[in-house]
Order: C-alpha cells, then sequence, then structure tokens
C-alpha cells in the first residue's frame, strides 16, 4: 500500500490532506512497492513480536543510529510527510536487522500511541500538552522500547532515550524523561497490574483507548458492525500482516522450490491459491529469485481485486492511479497490453523500475492525469482510487492519526470526478472496475449507486461464478474486510457499459 496526496495520480492536490492511493500491500514494509522487502524481515510475520537478535549497535560515546532514525521520522510525520517516505529515507542507511527494529519501534508506538499517552498523562506534571511535541514523541518511544521490545533491557531504554532528549532539547527535558521512564521501570515491576488504567466508562473511549485508534472512527465502525466485530478490526489493525508474494514469470511450485532451498519457510496465502505467505521473512532482496524478478509483493486483497475484474484474454487494459504497479502485473496475465498511468513523475519513475525489474514485456508504464486520461477508448479501465485507506491500517498506523473526518467528504467528491472521467474511455461494451482500500461506504458503495443512477447504459456485472471466492463477494461487489477475511480491507464493482460486442 502506498499513501500519496490525492494529486499523486488524480487530479489537483491539496497541500493539507493525505490520502492513499491504494496498491499492492507490502507486508508492512515502508516502501509500498510491490517489488520491495518488507523492513521487518526476520521477524515472525504477523505476529508482531520483537525481532529476535542483537539490539542496535551504539556508536561509542553516543546514541544508536537506529533510535535517531526513529525519532526523526517521528517528526517527519508531525510536519506532514508520509510514513513510508519518511521510513525509507531516515532508515535507508541502516543493516538490515538495525531496520528491522527501527520498524518495530516506529510501527509499534504508533500502533499503541494512545495506550502509551494514558501512561504519561499522569506521569508527567501538567500533562502532555506543556511539552514540546518532539519531548512527546522521545517519550513515547522510550515507553514503547520499556514496556513491549522485551529484547531491550530497561537500563538501555532509560539510558538511551534520556541521552536522545538531552542531546535535542537539553538537560531539563533529559531529566524529565528520565523521572517518568524510571517511574514507569519502578512500576512495572510491581506487577503487570501496576500499568492499567482506569477504562473509560463510554464503550467508544473504551476501545479507543484499548486499542489506539481515533474515537470517531470506532464510532463508525461500531455503527456499522457492532462493538465485538468493530474490537476485531480495532486488533487486527495493531497486528503486523504477513508478507505475500506472487510468482511471475514462473509457477507457484518453482519459486516454493526456490524459496525452500534459500531456507525460507512459507506457507498458504488466504483466498489466493498462487500466493505465497511467508512465515518469517528474509532479506527479500538476496533472494534470487528476486534479483531474477520472479516475484512481487502483494497483499491478497489487491490480487482479487484483479481477479475480480476478470477482464478477457487479449484485452488492452488502461490502470489508472496505477503505480507501484503489482494491479498491473496482475492484469498483463490476461491482457495483450496494459497501459498503467500515473500522475506523479516519481511514482511512475519507480512504477517503470518495478515492471523492469521483472522484465514486464507487455505493460507499458506513462505519467498522465486520470482526470483527464489522454487514451482512446479500452476494452477495460482499472481506476484504482485514491482513498481515505482505512482498510490497511495494519500497514500504515500513522494513517489513523493523520485521517478527519471532513477528509471522507473530500476524498468522496474526488473519487465522484475520477469514476466520471474514467468512463469516458471505455469503448462500449467494454468494463470498468473502480476499486479502493477503503472500508466506507462514502468511498465505495455510494460511489457506484450515484455512478449506476447517473448513468443509465451501464450495469454492476459479477463475474462469472468461481472466478472469486463467494466469501468475499457482496451483492455482486467485491469485498474483503481485515476482521472477517484476515486480508486488507477493499472494495471493487465491476461495471459494464452498453453496447458493443461485450468483452
Amino acid at each position: 500500500m502506498t499513501e500519496k496526496s490525492p494529486g499523486g495520480g488524480a487530479g489537483p492536490s491539496s497541500g493539507a490532506v493525505r490520502f492513499v492511493l491504494p496498491a499492492d500491500g507490502v507486508g508492512g514494509t515502508a516502501s509500498g512497492l510491490p517489488a520491495d522487502p518488507a523492513p521487518d524481515a526476520g521477524r515472525p510475520a504477523g505476529t508482531g513480536a520483537p525481532s529476535p537478535g542483537r539490539l542496535p549497535r551504539v556508536p561509542i560515546g553516543g546514541i544508536t543510529d537506529s533510535r535517531v532514525a526513529a525519532a526523526d521520522v517521528l517528526a517527519d510525520l508531525r510536519g506532514g510527510e508520509l510514513l513510508d517516505a519518511a521510513f525509507d529515507r531516515r532508515a535507508g542507511r541502516l543493516d538490515a536487522r538495525d531496520r528491522r527494529w527501527t520498524q518495530e519501534l516506529v510501527y509499534g508506538t504508533l500502533r499503541r500511541r494512545a495506550w502509551i499517552d494514558s501512561l504519561l498523562l499522569t506521569r508527567v506534571r501538567g500533562g502532555l500538552a506543556r511539552l514540546d511535541a518532539d519531548v512527546t514523541d522521545l517519550l513515547r518511544l522510550g515507553t514503547y522500547q520499556l514496556l513491549h521490545m522485551g529484547s531491550v533491557p530497561a537500563y538501555a531504554a532509560i539510558a538511551q532515550t534520556v541521552e536522545l532528549t538531552k542531546q535535542r532539547h537539553g538537560i531539563g527535558a533529559s531529566r524529565l524523561a528520565n523521572a517518568v521512564l524510571r517511574r514507569l521501570d519502578r512500576e512495572r515491576a510491581e506487577g503487570p497490574s501496576a500499568l492499567d488504567a482506569v477504562p473509560p466508562t463510554d464503550p467508544l473511549d473504551a476501545l479507543a483507548l484499548a486499542f489506539s485508534h481515533p474515537r470517531w472512527l470506532i464510532a463508525r465502525w461500531v455503527a456499522r458492525w457492532g462493538a465485538e466485530e468493530a474490537a476485531a478490526l480495532l486488533e487486527a489493525n495493531n497486528a503486523e500482516a504477513p508478507v505475500v508474494l506472487r510468482p511471475y514469470g514462473i509457477v507457484r511450485e518453482q519459486l516454493e522450490a526456490m524459496l525452500e532451498a534459500a531456507g525460507v519457510q512459507h506457507e498458504e496465502a488466504p483466498f489466493v491459491r498462487d500466493s505465497i505467505q511467508l512465515r518469517v521473512t528474509p532479506a527479500l532482496t538476496e533472494l534470487g529469485a528476486y534479483r531474477q524478478g520472479l516475484f512481487f509483493v502483494q497483499d491478497p486483497a489487491a490480487t482479487l481485486v484483479t481477479q475480480y475484474a476478470c477482464v478477457a484474454p487479449g484485452s488492452l487494459v488502461v490502470d489508472l492511479c496505477a503505480a507501484p504497479g503489482g494491479k498491473a502485473l496482475e492484469l498483463s496475465r490476461a491482457a495483450s497490453l496494459v497501459v498503467a498511468a500515473d500522475r506523479s513523475m516519481p511514482r511512475e519513475q519507480r512504477l517503470r523500475g518495478n515492471l523492469r525489474r521483472v522484465e514486464a514485456r507487455n505493460v507499458v508504464s506513462v505519467v498522465a492525469d486520470a482526470m483527464s486520461p489522454p487514451f482512446a477508448p479500452a476494452d477495460a479501465v482499472l481506476l484504482d482510487a485514491p482513498c481515505t485507506g482505512t482498510g490497511t491500517f495494519r500497514r500504515h498506523p500513522d494513517a489513523r492519526w493523520r485521517l478527519k473526518p471532513s477528509d471522507l467528504a473530500v476524498m468522496a467528491a474526488m473519487q465522484r470526478a475520477l469514476l466520471r472521467a474514467a468512463a469516458r474511455i471505455v469503448r462500449p461494451g467494454g468494463l470498468l472496475i473502480y476499486s479502493t482500500c477503503s472500508l466506507e461506504i462514502e468511498e465505495n458503495d455510494a460511489q457506484i449507486e450515484s455512478f449506476l443512477a447517473d448513468h443509465p447504459d451501464w450495469v454492476l456485472e459479477p463475474p462469472p461464478e468461481g472466478v472469486v471466492p463467494a466469501a468475499v463477494l457482496d451483492a455482486g461487489r467485491l469485498r474483503t474486510l481485515p476482521q472477517r477475511h484476515a486480508v486488507d480491507g477493499a472494495f471493487a464493482a465491476r461495471l459494464r457499459r452498453a453496447g458493443g460486442a461485450g468483452a
């Protein structure tokens, strides 16, 4: 999943609001590219457990590079940057093990931020509001190390956080950090219940505290699914996403043999029988299959979108908002040609690099604006629309803290315009597939219902029976939910334009 501003593959950008461009669900990575390795390589996938092995190296007389990188990433997030880009830049210079450790620290802190804040609020005199925002983030990082990273000794978590705070904010702030973290360590030693907060009496507030999600989102989900299922979704959002590989240019059995020869443990992936889910993720770039371009990384939800699309063999397909390119690669299995477009030149260049690595011969990438797509009518068009990304919080733990209630209306307006622009380049009798990685009705079903009401020459046409499992179909539309299907959240609708000879 790749995060981006709404202008990145669609239309005019907004400098204030950031959204998610549904992509291909790289398992917990910071890059979002289907070809990129997961920086949590080496940890049991999906467990959330701290990585085994050594602690980050400590420069003589200094602070570990990993902790400096983690603090810098959180500072970048406060400045409006997205987690993927910030993590790649700040942690990219670290070796593989230190990068894994840093990801556990950053992602874990974001996933438990509300709970950590509840501990700090009662232990910082005057509350967190009086502190510099960077000091607050340093305290969050120190608390997460102390209470949730079993590989980190208490003395290291405290001493390193205190020294980092001193370097960034002076002796006074470092004394505060020392006092707060030592108090937490003493109370922890008294027993597990010593750090238990009094649960809020309001059920929504209690869920918000227990699972570290904004209350307004929880209220929406409880109203839709009930408290029990909403809690299951929140729990799924706080788990680490596994890494799932898609063979390309070879069959599953061949890739399995290569992985087994490299000592990589794997298992069945949900719903997509030819995908391979890794139990423990190695450094993917070191695998021979990676260097040979024989796989890319894609969550089963993204693969299901392309299978649901069910484009006819030999079709000419346009993939709007295509970066990082995983769905274009999937569509190329049946299509004669896939034109993969993205408005952002840097994203298109990254897309092109991914296509080059796997030697995709029938996919071409172009820079083009999905609001005004400059293409002749195609047999099929995929609009993988920018969205709020509420179905991929397990991969992007910063997104929950960035979204605002007003973003839904902003996003829905953009999606409405994009859907109508995409329809204009579908030939008579052709297909339009609309998809998002959002769970929200406004971005999914409401968009389809509005479009069909305004366009009587279009109909919802589900794929033939058996193309995708019945469990992920809902009234002819594709819908995956993390709490029910153990994959990313995704939505898709397959629309047929009247006229022509069909597809």
